[in-house]
C-alpha cells in the first residue's frame, strides 16, 4: 500500500492518500494495534472522523471496520457518536468463539492452555511432527508446575505419519527428473529423526506429571500410511483446530549437500477454531472431526514407537 508522507499523523500513524484502504484492510489494522498493544484493553478509540482522516476513508467505512472487530470481540460501544472502546478483557476475543484465524503458534498454545484448566484434560492431534503440540503444550505444564493449574487426569493421543511411507512431503523439487532414485532417503531420515524427537520429549515431559504431581497420564502414538495434508487438533471433546499444510520451496542444508524442496512450515500454518455449542457449523465440524480421528485411529493406523527403526 503506498503512503504519502506529506500527510499528517495520528496516534504516530502517517494518513494513507484518499481512497487507499478498503474496510477490510483498516480492520486489519487495527486489529495488529490492538493484539500489538498499541491499542490498549480499555482504551478509548480514536473518533470515527480522526480514522476516516488517518486512512482517507469515508466514515462509513470507519464504521463498517469498527463493526468487524466488534463482532471479534476486540471493540465494545461501537455506534455513530462516541468513540469505540478495545475490550477490557481481550482473552474471549482472541481465542474463542469467532476468533480470526491465527499462526499455529500464536492460537495454539492458549486453547492448550485452557484445555488444561479442566480436570480430565483430552487432547487428540494428527499432523506431520507434532512440533507445535510440544511447543503449546510446554505453557500449561509450566502452571502446572507453578500450581496454577490441577488437572487430575490427562489423555493424549497422536497420529503421526509412519516411517515406512514415501512421503509426498518433504520432499525434493527435482524429484520426478531422478529416475534412478526419485525417493531421497536423506530427507526421509531427516523428518523422522524431527518427528521421533518431537514426539519423545512430549511424551516425556506429560509422563514426568506423574511423579512430580500424582497426575494419572497416558500418551499413545499411531502411524498413519500417508502424509497429511492437514493438521487438527481436537480438545476436550469440544473444540477442533484446523490448519492447512501449505507447501513452499526452499532451501536446505541436508548432510553436505543444499537441497531445494518442498516443505511446510507447520508452525506457521493458519489455525482455524471451531467449538461445540458455537452454532450448528461449529458444533457439526467439531462432531465429524472427531468422527474422522476416531476413524483413523481404530481403522488404517498402526502401532509407532518413536524410534528410528518405527
Amino acid at each position: 500500500m503506498v503512503v504519502d508522507p506529506e500527510h499528517a499523523t495520528v496516534n504516530g500513524r502517517t494518513r494513507s492518500p484518499r481512497p487507499q484502504w478498503s474496510h477490510h484492510e483498516l480492520a486489519d489494522e487495527l486489529r495488529t494495534r490492538i493484539r500489538s498493544g498499541v491499542l490498549r484493553p480499555g482504551q478509548r478509540m480514536p473518533t470515527q472522523a480522526k480514522l476516516a482522516d488517518e486512512f482517507g476513508v469515508e466514515r462509513g467505512a470507519v464504521r463498517q471496520a469498527l463493526r468487524i472487530l466488534q463482532s471479534e470481540q476486540l471493540l465494545t460501544n461501537v455506534s455513530k457518536g462516541s468513540p469505540a472502546t478495545v475490550a477490557p478483557d481481550l482473552t474471549l476475543a482472541l481465542t474463542g468463539p469467532g476468533a480470526p484465524p491465527q499462526p499455529t503458534m500464536v492460537g495454539l498454545g492458549p486453547r492448550i492452555a485452557a484445555a488444561f484448566a479442566q480436570p480430565h484434560v483430552e487432547i487428540e492431534a494428527l499432523c506431520l511432527t507434532a512440533v507445535s503440540l510440544t511447543l503449546a503444550i510446554g505453557e500449561p505444564l509450566r502452571q502446572i508446575h507453578a500450581g496454577r493449574l490441577k488437572p487430575a487426569k490427562v489423555d493424549v493421543r497422536v497420529l503421526l505419519p509412519s516411517s515406512d511411507i514415501d512421503l509426498a512431503f518433504p520432499s525434493r523439487v527435482d524429484r520426478e527428473e531422478r529416475v534412478d532414485a526419485p525417493f531421497d532417503g536423506k530427507l526421509q531420515r531427516r523428518w523422522l529423526a524431527q518427528r521421533n524427537a518431537q514426539g519423545q520429549v512430549l511424551k516425556h515431559n506429560l509422563l514426568a506429571l506423574r511423579a512430580t504431581h500424582g497426575i494419572d497420564v497416558r500418551v499413545t502414538f499411531r502411524a498413519l500410511p500417508f502424509t497429511p495434508p492437514v493438521k487438527l487438533y481436537l480438545l476436550n471433546g469440544a473444540e477442533a483446530l484446523f490448519a492447512y499444510y501449505t507447501l513452499s520451496q526452499r532451501e536446505a542444508d541436508i548432510g553436505q549437500e543444499q537441497v531445494e524442496m518442498y516443505d511446510a512450515e507447520g508452525t506457521q500454518s493458519m489455525l482455524f477454531a471451531f467449538e461445540q455449542g458455537a452454532g450448528l457449523r461449529d458444533t457439526t465440524f467439531v462432531e465429524q472431526s472427531h468422527l474422522w480421528f476416531n476413524a483413523l485411529w481404530e481403522t488404517i493406523s498402526s502401532e509407532l514407537t518413536l524410534t528410528p527403526t518405527s
